[in-house]
């Protein structure tokens, strides 16, 4: 059967103990200079004192959310003025002339106050607007 021993654990070289011992005088760490001096590390990305790379480049101010989903926005205020019961959507707002251009799918904001019922169809509502829209009859529907 075969028996295994630990490794015999090696000696700590001792640098800087004098000229028999192996490693004298100046340990191994050349004459003179920064990196020959006791704690003589330099911080990571210490550039002799000029200007360090992580300093010269500009700084990103905020990040920008990828894949963010652009919205047409538009008030429950804006939408008091239309009669009531009409079915609200992008293109009868367009029609209405109530906006005039749209930047992406509909989203109806909770600002202001709502008089009239409309079954308005949109891709996003607000808390406040869909139970503005809901207090004086109308209804809500989200379009995928």
């Amino acid at each position: 059967m075969l028996s295994l021993k630990k490794a015999p654990k090696k000696r700590r070289r001792r640098v800087g103990r004098g000229i028999s011992a192996g490693q004298g005088a100046s340990a191994g760490l050349g004459m003179r200079g920064q990196k020959s001096r006791s704690g003589s590390s330099t911080r990571p990305g210490f550039e002799g004192g000029q200007q360090p790379l992580y300093r010269r480049i500009p700084k990103l101010k905020g990040f920008p959310v990828v894949n963010r989903k652009i919205y047409t926005t538009i008030n429950v205020e804006k939408l008091s003025s239309l009669p009531a019961n009409t079915e609200v959507t992008l293109e009868s707002l367009k029609a209405a002339g109530i906006l005039t251009s749209a930047k992406g799918p509909l989203k109806i904001l909770g600002n202001g106050e709502l008089n009239v019922a409309l079954n308005v169809k949109a891709a996003a509502f607000t808390g406040q607007a869909r139970s503005k829209i809901e207090a004086v009859g109308g209804s809500c529907e989200v379009l995928g």
